[in-house]
Formats: C-alpha cells, sequence, structure tokens
C-alpha cells in the first residue's frame, strides 16, 4: 500500500458533471479576464511614457506575477472539469505546487516593494526620485521574485521524501502544499514544521514591511491640513491596500490555520479567493482606481 505514488487523483470542486461543464465555462471566462487584464496593464505600461516610473515598474512585474499564478493553476483545472479520470503525475504535481509556492512568494514580497515605495512617495517626497532609482527599484523587484524562488525551494524539497499510498486521492483542484501533506500516507510532521515556519517568517516579514510603510503614510498623512489633500493622498494608495488585504486575509489564513480547522468547502473557496480572483480582480482595481492607468488606456 506504500508503494511510491507515480500519480494523483484530484477530486477538484465537484463531481457532477452538469456542475463540471457550468464550472468549466466559469472559471475559463475568469482566466481570459486574467490574462486580458494584466497583459494589458503590463502593455500599458510598457508603451505609455508617463507611465515609466517605479510605482508602475512594480505593477508591471505583479501583473506578471498574476499571471504566472494563474496559469499555474487554472489550465488544468479546466481539463480536469472535461475529463471523467481527473488524475496528475507525481512529478507534474510537483512541478505545479512549485510554482503556486513561487508565484505566491513573490507576490506578497512585490506588494511589500509597492508599500515601501507609496512610503517614499508620501512621506519623503523630496527625496522620491534620488531613493527609488532604477537600481533600487531592480534590486526591490529581483529581491521579490528571489524570495519567491526561495519560499518554493524550502518547501518542494522535503516534498521529495514524502511517501504516498499507490492510490492517493487529494482533495481539492490543485496540487497546493497543504491537501498534498494531507493526502500523504507517511510521516508529514517536519513537512508541516517547514510549511508553517515558511508561511510565519515570509508572510509575516512581508506583511510586517507592508503595515510598517502604511503606518507611516498614514501618521503622515494625518498631518495634512486639508482634507482634499489628505484624500489625494490616500488614493494613491487605497488600490494598494485593496489588494494587499485581499490576499493575506485568505493566504495566510490557508497555510496558518490548525487541521482542526479544516473542512473542504472553506479550503476550495479561500484557495479560489487568492489563486484565481485576486489576479483576476488586480488589475481591474488598479484600472478603476488608477487615474494616470485610465488616462493611458
Amino acid at each position: 500500500n506504500k508503494t511510491s505514488a507515480r500519480e494523483f487523483v484530484l477530486l477538484g470542486l465537484t463531481s457532477d458533471p452538469h456542475l463540471q461543464s457550468f464550472l468549466c465555462f466559469v472559471f475559463s471566462v475568469i482566466y481570459f479576464i486574467t490574462l486580458f487584464g494584466n497583459m494589458v496593464i503590463m502593455i500599458v505600461i510598457r508603451t505609455d511614457a508617463h507611465l515609466h516610473s517605479p510605482m508602475y515598474f512594480f505593477l508591471f512585474h505583479l501583473a506578471l506575477a498574476d499571471i504566472c499564478y494563474a496559469t499555474t493553476v487554472v489550465p488544468y483545472m479546466l481539463v480536469n472539469f472535461l475529463l471523467k479520470q481527473k488524475t496528475i503525475e507525481f512529478s507534474a504535481c510537483i512541478i505545479q505546487m512549485s510554482l503556486i509556492l513561487l508565484s505566491a512568494g513573490s507576490e506578497i514580497f512585490m506588494l511589500s516593494a509597492m508599500a515601501y515605495d507609496r512610503y517614499v512617495a508620501i512621506c519623503k517626497p523630496l527625496h522620491y526620485q534620488e531613493v527609488m532609482n532604477k537600481l533600487v527599484c531592480s534590486q526591490l523587484v529581483g529581491g521579490a521574485w528571489a524570495m519567491g524562488v526561495l519560499h518554493s525551494i524550502v518547501n518542494t524539497l522535503p516534498m521529495l521524501n514524502v511517501q504516498f499510498c499507490e492510490y492517493t486521492e487529494i482533495k481539492h483542484f490543485s496540487c497546493e502544499l497543504p491537501p498534498l501533506l494531507t493526502a500523504a500516507c507517511g510521516r508529514t510532521f517536519l513537512n508541516k514544521l517547514v510549511l508553517l515556519s515558511s508561511a510565519v517568517i515570509f508572510g509575516s516579514s512581508s506583511f510586517l514591511l507592508t503595515l510598517i510603510s502604511y503606518i507611516y503614510i498614514i501618521s503622515t498623512v494625518m498631518k495634512i491640513q486639508s482634507a482634499k489633500g489628505r484624500h489625494k493622498a490616500f488614493s494613491t494608495c487605497s488600490s494598494h491596500l485593496i489588494v494587499v488585504v485581499l490576499l493575506y486575509t485568505t493566504a495566510l489564513f490557508q497555510y496558518t490555520k490548525p487541521s482542526s480547522v479544516s473542512s473542504f468547502i472553506l479550503d476550495q473557496l479561500s484557495s479560489i479567493q487568492y489563486s484565481i480572483l485576486t489576479p483576476m480582480l488586480n488589475p481591474i482595481i488598479y484600472s478603476l482606481k488608477n487615474n494616470d492607468v485610465k488616462t493611458a488606456l
């Protein structure tokens, strides 16, 4: 029974064939909007000279991370909606898991870099061009991607030694790490410890960077005398703040919650929120809340 598994069975969202067809259509539309929205944001930022600033440089890479995230999860999910035998090879599952971890890790640190950019813009406006030069921006973006790679490696390598039964069902629509650990036959204490530690270290460090930036931003904005000035300053951060709340509330809950709180529906909904809906909503939020992007569009 403990022969190394060559493939897994992804149970997905439902076994009802009619509902599967409907969900396939829904998530196809979501995926199209995600790709179209993020690609348009990237093209507009590249082609419009008015958007060649640090803030939009970070937004460009956030859109790229969103495309990577959605493309890692959704296409295989759509294929499984159409197939009766919903299997995935062990190697493909591990690759998908590592890419999910990489995309998620990169995205949260990209949001931290964007928060730091807003802090410099609002709290130190006279030194903005000097502080946020091309080298610093490139280092921040490179650091965000590097942290994503490190987050992926730290959690992927221990998974290669985990034992799975010959027939293994994963109660999820993708090879995310928590459902994989739940489905394992062998001991997973070390893996769960690494997962929790990395989620706390990577998640809390990026969250603290973002939080500290906003504490300084809010304290600076509150000192502005006019209500119009305060509104203008806050409006430059509102899009970023909405995206941060959407991502952190669901992702941190999913990766740090105790197993006693776990439920199939709750796990699926939270995963859909941060891995599928957030990448779709990001370009919409930034387009609707940002006058420069709307003008460029």
